[in-house]
């Protein structure tokens, strides 16, 4: 029996279970085998404080890891397959074997939606990106790429004109997906330019990005584009499908938080990007971790 399990290893689940080693509750992180979250995928962090030249991604997850276990958390290295929040102690599956807990904090966080390309996988952190305000520094004065066309796809692109000297968004239709005034942001932006009713086929580039190989859909002309970087804005999808009919999810699948991080079942608390679709960023993920690891606490205290 735990006093605290925590769903995820993310800058979110591990500041929460060093939050709650410390206040002396016996607390289990369920990593996952791939452990550590969407920062295991970035090459280097430039925007987490305490770090003036920056740290590899891997490196402050492993750090904050150790700093986890030392404080007294064990973690298993075991996908979390199902939970059951319908009666206490709350269950929770992972590997072949059934964990109990007094309180469940869930920090699975959410996917970034990919192309599905090989190029893709083999360049990214090379230049290619999924979080404009994580990278965009690395790229300053250059031409850069984006995909996608709803508001995230809007939002980083107009976020990247700041920095870069010229940004290309890439749609698959002739007319975007995002809000009135993104568009009327990015259009009116001289930095911003469109290149309509295409797809990328291929991410061009031995050890970083160099270009793209484009497919037009309606003519099915296919023509390559020069760039230094490319950042993928299709979408998220949250990590919440074991707790379906478990807790309250919004339409697209985000746990829907209340009072900053309690959910609808008294006793399971929420933090970092299964909740949060609008940041997505390390340094609030660790923040809501630490509000969930102080609210599970007094839980605790008041039951």
């Amino acid at each position: 029996m735990y006093d605290v399990l925590i769903i995820g290893s993310g800058p979110a689940g591990l500041t929460a279970a060093i939050y709650t080693s410390r206040a002396g509750l016996k607390t289990l992180v369920v990593a996952g085998t791939m452990w550590g979250g969407q920062l295991m995928l970035t090459l280097e962090v430039e925007n987490f404080p305490g770090f003036e030249n920056g740290i590899l991604g891997p490196d402050l997850m492993a750090a904050m890891r150790k700093q986890a276990e030392r404080c007294g958390a064990e973690l298993i290295l075991e996908n979390a397959t199902s939970a059951d929040f319908k009666s206490k102690p709350f269950k929770v599956t992972a590997g072949n074997k059934v964990y109990e807990a007094k309180t469940v904090i869930i920090a699975t966080g959410a996917s970034s939606k990919w192309l599905g390309l090989e190029s893709e996988t083999r360049l990214r952190g090379r230049g290619v990106s999924v979080c404009a305000t994580c990278d965009a520094p690395f790229f300053r004065n250059k031409k850069v790429l984006v995909v996608g066309g709803g508001d995230t796809a809007m939002e980083e692109a107009l976020f990247l004109s700041k920095v870069v000297s010229e940004v290309k968004v890439i749609h698959r239709r002739d007319k975007l997906r995002a809000c009135k005034c993104l568009q009327d942001g990015a259009f009116a932006n001289p930095k911003i330019s469109f290149v309509w009713n295409s797809t990328v086929q291929e991410i061009l580039g031995k050890d970083r990005v160099e270009g793209v190989k484009l497919r037009n859909v309606v003519s099915g002309e296919e023509s390559v584009l020069p760039c230094d970087a490319v950042f993928l804005a299709i979408g998220y999808t949250p990590n919440t499908s074991i707790f379906k009919d478990q807790i309250e999810l919004d339409p697209t699948g985000y746990v829907v938080a209340r009072e900053e991080t309690r959910t609808n079942i008294d006793g399971v608390f929420v933090a970092g990007d299964a909740a949060d679709y609008r940041y997505r960023q390390a340094i609030a993920a660790a923040g809501s971790g630490c509000k969930a690891a102080l609210d599970a606490e007094k839980y605790l205290i008041g039951t």
